[in-house]
């Protein structure tokens, strides 16, 4: 077992998006990577695509994803799956941070 403090992790920012990478191989975890994300008013994840699939928990926050069907509003408690190879970014449409694991 590994516990640690969100604020511990280093914080990568990209473009008003800030991401902390919390659970990684690094702590022992081959399958999986756990990440922390925090979208600044206004701003946007990159738009990317990746062979793995997403699955996302809204913390707080009102968004809008968009992806290969469309765009779809979310908000606090939002669960959203993106499939592996699937375009997608999130757009912050609040006035205050998007939080999302």
């Amino acid at each position: 077992m590994k516990v640690s403090k969100l604020e511990d992790k280093p914080a990568q920012e990209v473009h008003g998006a800030i991401m902390r990478e919390v659970i990684t191989a690094d702590d022992g975890a081959p399958n999986f990577a756990m990440r922390v994300i925090e979208v600044k008013p206004g701003s946007t994840t990159p738009s990317h695509s990746h062979p793995w699939e997403h699955e996302v928990f809204i913390l707080s926050g009102q968004a809008v994803v968009k992806g290969e069907q469309g765009e779809t509003e979310i908000a606090k408690d939002s669960v959203v799956y993106i499939a592996p190879d699937e375009h997608h970014c999130f757009v912050n449409k609040g006035n205050e941070p998007l939080r999302f694991v």
